[in-house]
């Protein structure tokens, strides 16, 4: 089970107890489900067509518990290459009741955002990435539902697909905020453990990284010493050097891998980090020194 099913299943299971917030989920699931036929406007006949068995259990819980009205549910096996379900729920009642409701509270904002998503929403796999999403089949509903997002302190953004426009957020602080406007709790912290377990390891890694990069320079810059001092041995020998030079020269080519710190107190009277480094900067000068004379001789 993806992700956004496992939420929508979550959702699916929750029944606000006042009348106005069903209404309100109601009216964001008639809005926001793009398959959904009105019958003649005798029989008020309503079908809402989905391949999400959260979302057709939900939409018929909520008809049952707030209106007193008659409901028919098919299910039938798409000739798909998936080969899903889809699900109907036809009701006979006037669409007019849920359409044009006015929704101010907060409480029915969450319930509207809760059943919007239910209907065309999606979220990414945290895992692979922070992606929420809601479908929109006019930019009049994408910036409904982004002003409705906005009053709870999220800014969500709005893009266009084919026809549809999409309202979606990427933050994924933001997307914590959205799970737990529409009552995602489970999901919610679901979410937080992947998130938290993904930003430890991002954090491992960078300094793993910054480790290996440092061990790297560190390895590069002891070669390359090593190379200098063998040159000046090779040329002139260490009996040509002053006396600090020529102790760190030898002490550099008996322990190649050491580090500058332990070098230092290797030497008598143990010398600092900078000092070792100041020392070993010199070697390296008079073996650029001895090559360019060198080359200038060739000439």
């Amino acid at each position: 089970m993806s992700f956004s099913s496992e939420i929508k299943e979550e959702l699916s299971r929750q029944i606000s107890t006042a009348r106005h917030c069903r209404l309100s989920e109601i009216a964001a699931i008639l809005n926001f489900c793009n398959h959904v036929w009105e019958g003649d406007e005798s029989a008020f006949s309503i079908k809402m067509h989905t391949e999400n068995l959260a979302v057709a259990r939900k939409y018929f819980t909520l008809l049952r518990k707030t209106f007193n009205i008659d409901m028919n549910v098919s299910v039938r096996q798409n000739k798909n290459v998936r080969g899903n379900r889809s699900y109907d729920v036809t009701s006979y009642m006037d669409m007019a009741a849920v359409r044009h409701i006015l929704i101010q509270n907060l409480c029915c904002k969450r319930a509207f955002i809760r059943g919007a998503f239910l209907a065309s929403g999606s979220i990414s796999d945290p895992e692979k990435g922070y992606h929420f999403e809601i479908v929109c089949n006019t930019a009049e509903k994408a910036e409904q539902l982004k002003d409705m997002i906005g009053s709870f302190g999220m800014e969500a953004k709005i893009t266009t697909r084919k026809k549809n426009y999409i309202v979606y957020i990427k933050e994924s602080s933001q997307i914590v905020d959205i799970l737990n406007v529409m009552e995602a709790h489970v999901a919610l912290m679901n979410f937080e453990n992947i998130r938290i377990l993904k930003e430890m390891r991002n954090s491992v890694n960078r300094q793993v990284n910054c480790e290996t990069a440092n061990l790297n320079k560190t390895v590069s810059a002891a070669v390359k010493q090593i190379e200098d001092i063998k040159y000046i041995q090779k040329t002139i020998g260490f009996g040509q050097l002053p006396e600090s030079l020529a102790e760190i020269a030898e002490l550099r080519l008996e322990q190649p891998g050491t580090t500058l710190k332990e070098l230092g107190q290797m030497l008598t009277p143990a010398v600092g980090k900078s000092g070792v480094n100041h020392r070993l900067r010199k070697l390296s000068m008079i073996a650029e020194e001895l090559r360019d004379h060198k080359e200038e001789n060739l000439l």
